[in-house]
Parts: C-alpha cells; structure tokens; sequence
C-alpha cells in the first residue's frame, strides 16, 4: 500500500464506523489486496448498470441507476478499506503499491466507459479516461521526482466518483422533462474537462515545487 505520507488525507478514514470495520477485517483472512480486487468488481457491476441503464427506460432504467451508484460508492469503500487494513492494521503486503494503484486505474475505466458506451459517446468516455489516468500519473511523477504526491482537484478520484453518484440519482428526476442520459452526459463532460485542467494544475504545482527546492 502507499505509504502514510503518500495517502489521500480523507475525513471518512477518522470515522467510527470506519473503525469498526476495520477492525472486523483485521480479525478476518481478508487481505488488503484482496479489498482491493474486490474494488474493481464493483466498478465492473457499476459499469454495467451505467451502460444497461443507458438502453433502458422507466423502473428497469431507475433500478439501474440506482445500483450503478450504490456500487460506485461500494468502490470507494473498498478503495478506503485497502488502505486502513494494510496500514492501521499493519496488514501491509511487499506488493501493496502495485495493488494499491491499478485496481482505481481499472476501476475509473470501468465506471466511466460504462456510462460513455450507454449514452453512445464511447470517445468522450475515453477522454475522461485518459485525463484521470493523467491526473493519477501526475501524482506519482511527482513522488517519483521527490516532491510528495498533489491529490488536488478539481476532479482528483473523490471527486469524479462523487459526481458519477450524483449524476446517476439526479437522472431518476429525467422523466419529468422527458429527458434521457442529458445528466450524465454533462457528468462526464464535467469529468473529462475537469481532469484535464486538473493535470495541468498538478503539472504546474509540481514544476513550481521542483525548482523551488
């Protein structure tokens, strides 16, 4: 897993709840990289309701989005899961980092190519792929270079995911304007342009900080 000064600083990681779970895992056979396998089986079902919702209409189209969020937000339960378990349960594995960072990568391209393929804007849907992959590799470049990881926004991981979940229960009101798929479609043109400015706000953060010293 990352290491301490390298993990997202999250207000949820402090909870009880979060504790408690924690807690229960450590006492199981349940590893870290176990956690976060099961992550990207939960972006994988919250891309398929994405993409079967987009195909869909009336109560099938409304269960869909509402189980394309609830494992959306299952996703990042996972995600904060992996972490508390490797590192506060001192559960950490010699190849933590690897699982730490390819299951949010598969993840993000699972859940956002899902919505893209059901709206039929699969370029759009690897638009915002690639530029959430840029905002990732920007953080590690500048771990690599020694300058500590920049999880700023505006659409670091958090961020997208908290749209993703927003837009999908704000389209259940879209039968009430006779709309269909114009919320998400705005979701991820928000996610595509704000991880790209993202990139270019870490690329610059991290230039500025190189040459300061």
């Amino acid at each position: 897993m990352a290491s301490t000064e390298n993990r997202r600083p999250l207000a949820s990681r402090d909870t009880r709840w979060a504790a408690r779970i924690t807690r229960w895992l450590a006492g199981t056979s349940i590893t870290p990289n176990q956690i976060s396998i099961a992550g990207i089986g939960a972006a994988f079902l919250s891309g398929v309701c994405f993409w079967l919702a987009g195909e869909s209409f009336g109560w099938t189209r409304a269960i869909l989005l509402l189980l394309a969020a609830v494992f959306c937000q299952l996703r990042l339960l996972c995600n904060l899961l992996d972490g508390m378990v490797a590192i506060e349960a001192g559960r950490a594995s010699p190849d933590g980092g690897f699982w730490n960072e390819l299951p949010d990568r598969v993840a993000d391209m699972l859940i956002l190519m899902g919505i893209a393929l059901g709206l039929g804007a699969p370029a759009l849907g690897w638009a915002a792929v690639s530029f959430a992959f840029l905002t990732a590799y920007i953080r590690q470049l500048g771990i690599g270079c020694g300058a500590g990881a920049d999880f700023s926004g505006p659409m670091a991981k958090p961020h997208r995911m908290a749209l993703v979940t927003a837009a999908a229960v704000l389209s259940l009101a879209e039968p009430l304007w006779g709309g269909h798929g114009q919320v998400l479609l705005v979701g991820l043109w928000l996610i595509a342009l704000g991880a790209a400015f993202t990139a270019l706000r870490r690329s610059v953060r991290l230039v500025w900080k190189l040459r300061a010293g």
